[in-house]
């Protein structure tokens, strides 16, 4: 496809039998896959912990590796995306995804509930490369920012519910019950995608795997000043949400006493944040344009990593100290997400799913460096959550103040 054949606006090209609210709802579906494979069984973590009789450092190991495969896998699935289209890659990773719950919620001890979740991480690479793939397929990349910014609205629905059903689910039936759910979640999805998703691959690449043809797109991607600024944005504002909901369930639970019901609605109040910040995003870039709208996102983003900083340092001991500055930081996420993917897949629309691939590698491997940071620090404190969050934030305020404003101008000749 072209990039002159994507249609100005943010409608879907008129070429696929897709319809702009079932576009939506698919976009919002695959790209939920994520949080509800990390959200959903976190309230789970420490009991789950507990049962399998394993250290806090194997527990972070189930989420680190997760998305370490996550990020991996995806150098694999771009390519064979844009070599045999999306629509039979997502039909694979959401098939062995799928099988790879099932195996987790029945692994009986913590090294196989490790495996079995790599797995897991692997398959869903699949799932949500294809997803930003599919935007760069539909949508010019302005319009795609507004059009992401839909399905992560959608996306922040989804997540808002799942930490208080994990919660639930693991008081009233244990932590298998949480992770039995994501069977569910990928079966329906699986068979919305089998039944309602055309291939939106206008054009495949049949050389997309050969190796000199691989070096040269990874090169041009890679050579390319907009993908950096962007995929950076987007790894910044990732790494400080994997740091926080990581280190969460223990900083609440164990040391500040909650529930895990009432964790639940903890994360279910970040999730909300999250929520407001996409619907924000659309109306700032209709008022502000991409470049302005991801700076006011950074100030938050900073704002927040600050009021962490300050809360701590006055010895706040309470579960509002890290709620409201993070609420902040969550507002500025729901702007940064949208912005940054649909930015770093924009200026390549014979290669967006190699662009999206290095995208989301860059995300994973900065969750996996904080995962594995996390599990060397001392138990039975916040602090590292207030530090990893706070150096993100202001990682990321420096990125969308100097990076974006620079580069950004490279995606208006993709349009």
């Amino acid at each position: 496809m072209s990039a002159s054949s994507a249609a100005p606006g943010s409608e879907p090209l008129p070429s696929t039998a897709l319809s702009p609210g079932l576009a939506v709802v698919v976009l919002a579906l695959l790209l939920s896959i994520q949080p509800v494979t990390t959200d959903l069984y976190l309230p789970a973590l420490p009991a789950l912990t507990r049962s399998l009789g394993a250290s806090v450092a194997s527990a972070h190991l189930t989420l680190s590796a997760l998305l370490l495969a996550f990020g991996v896998s995806q150098l694999a699935w771009g390519p064979l995306s844009d070599r045999f289209g999306r629509r039979p890659i997502l039909l694979v990773g959401l098939a062995a995804y799928t099988a790879a719950s099932v195996g987790s919620a029945l692994a009986p001890s913590m090294d196989l509930l490790v495996v079995w979740r790599t797995a897991q991480g692997a398959a869903m690479g699949a799932v949500v490369m294809c997803a930003r793939a599919i935007v760069r397929d539909l949508y010019t990349p302005l319009a795609g920012a507004r059009a992401m910014s839909k399905a992560l609205t959608g996306l922040g629905l989804i997540a808002c519910l799942c930490a208080p059903l994990g919660g639930l689910l693991a008081d009233a039936l244990g932590w298998r019950a949480a992770l039995l759910v994501l069977t569910a979640y990928a079966i329906a999805t699986l068979t919305l995608v089998a039944l309602r998703l055309p291939e939106t691959l206008a054009q495949r690449n049949p050389r997309a795997l050969h190796p000199a043809t691989l070096v040269r797109t990874w090169a041009h991607v890679l050579g390319t000043p907009a993908f950096w600024a962007f995929s950076l944005l987007t790894t910044a504002s990732y790494g400080g949400l994997f740091t926080f909901l990581a280190a969460s369930s223990f900083a609440f639970i164990d040391v500040l006493g909650l529930s895990r019901t009432a964790y639940g609605m903890a994360l279910l109040s970040t999730a909300l944040a999250y929520l407001l910040g996409t619907l924000l995003c659309r109306r700032l870039l209709a008022r502000l344009g991409l470049v302005r709208t991801v700076a006011l996102a950074g100030a938050l983003s900073a704002a927040g990593g600050c009021g962490l900083v300050a809360c701590s340092l006055a010895g706040w001991p309470s579960p509002w100290a890290l709620l409201l500055p993070f609420y902040l930081f969550m507002l500025g996420h729901g702007i940064h997400q949208p912005c940054g993917q649909s930015g770093a897949v924009g200026p390549f629309p014979q290669a967006a799913g190699v662009a999206s691939a290095l995208n989301g590698f860059m995300m994973m491997l900065a969750a996996f460096g904080s995962g594995a940071w996390l599990g060397a620090q001392p138990a039975g404190t916040a602090l590292p959550l207030v530090q990893g969050v706070a150096f993100w934030a202001a990682l990321l305020a420096a990125i969308a103040w100097t990076l974006v404003p620079r580069f950004a101008g490279g995606l208006h000749a993709s349009r």
